[in-house]
């Protein structure tokens, strides 16, 4: 990918410290309504707290999504507060979603922390992902235009649930073969895994805004190339990413045997026979990283994530939306891809 420049990417990081700032108010409120023990366990996923309520400043997650529901109701002229109700509720779907996935994965750690389901047990970890789902339901139910907005949620919601189920039944299938994965049913997956959250999260910020229902339908477009863009990048970092920046195990997703687009890239090319007699072997993951370079997955990926990109890109640069809040949603497209050196 190509590099950012640092005004670039101190600009697109000020744009995501904007938004936090406007949201964090109405996303701490809006926990604090739970039962105190649910709440507790959202606090600590969100970086808030330690177990047992003490306050902390843990790492939290960027803020893409409500970064997103920000800009896109600036995006259609509106003040960006406006945005606010979504980038609640795409935060609180989101922190659902992780508390889920952790557990279906078995993952013991999130952003060098124990995961919620680890630090506090299975059934609480569920029980507070059932809650923050609901939560993020009332709050967009009690937002102006809130029929409609609540069933953007519930669509991105299905699709997301549907790229998490192919994601889940993809490691089960064969590495080559009739049954193998194919690049469309990966992006597929992606496209709902990824994309869903983060194309319905600029929508909704624009609907509560008041755009048009066709520049409504361009961001999440919009949001969705960037959510597979993310989502390649992702699978080039668990292969290659640094684990002290990651925070996940060199090669892990390898002995995981997951369907990441550079392996799939690779087993397409003859250089890669050896490929899949050496997936799934800690002892062989380092000679397995080395041949899906030298079979060109790892390139694969990259280019495969500049095409979504542009055509991310395109979409923001042809859309009616307001130049200063186009140009920031640039801005933060281009930060998030560009994670790979």
């Amino acid at each position: 990918m190509t590099a950012l420049s640092s005004p670039v990417r101190e600009s697109a990081r000020h744009v995501l410290a904007r938004c936090r700032e406007l949201v964090q108010p109405d996303l701490r409120a809006a926990v604090g309504r739970l039962h105190p023990w649910v709440a507790e366990m959202a606090a600590y996923s969100f970086g808030w707290c330690e177990v047992g309520g003490a306050p902390t400043a843990a790492p939290g997650g960027k803020g893409v999504r409500q970064a997103l529901a920000v800009l896109g109701a600036e995006a259609a002229g509106a003040d960006g507060r406006a945005g606010v109700p979504a980038a609640v509720a795409v935060e609180l779907v989101h922190a659902f979603s992780l508390l889920h996935d952790d557990i279906m994965d078995g993952d013991t750690t999130r952003r060098r922390r124990p995961a919620v389901w680890h630090a506090y047990g299975t059934g609480p970890a569920v029980l507070a992902g059932d809650a923050l789902f609901a939560l993020a339901v009332d709050t967009l139910a009690a937002a102006p235009e809130g029929p409609g907005a609540v069933r953007l949620l519930s669509a991105a919601l299905a699709d997301l649930v549907r790229g998490q189920a192919d994601d889940l039944l993809f490691a089960a299938r064969p590495w080559t073969g009739p049954e193998r994965v194919t690049a469309r049913e990966y992006a597929a997956m992606a496209e709902g895994k990824t994309g869903a959250l983060l194309g319905c999260a600029a929508a909704l910020g624009a609907a509560l805004g008041g755009a048009p229902r066709d520049t409504v339908a361009a961001l999440d477009r919009a949001g969705r190339h960037l959510g597979v863009a993310f989502q390649l990048v992702d699978d080039v970092l668990g292969i290659w990413g640094d684990p002290a920046v990651t925070g996940k195990p060199v090669g892990g997703d390898l002995r995981e045997r997951k369907k990441t687009f550079p392996v799939l890239a690779a087993l397409g090319s003859p250089a890669a026979r050896r490929l899949p007699a050496l997936l799934g072997s800690a002892e062989h993951a380092a000679e397995a990283t080395a041949l899906i370079e030298a079979a060109g997955g790892r390139t694969a990926a990259l280019a495969e994530a500049r095409v979504h990109t542009a055509a991310a890109r395109e979409l923001l640069t042809t859309a009616p939306l307001a130049a200063g809040a186009a140009a920031e949603l640039t801005g933060l497209l281009d930060l998030l891809v560009d994670r790979v050196r």
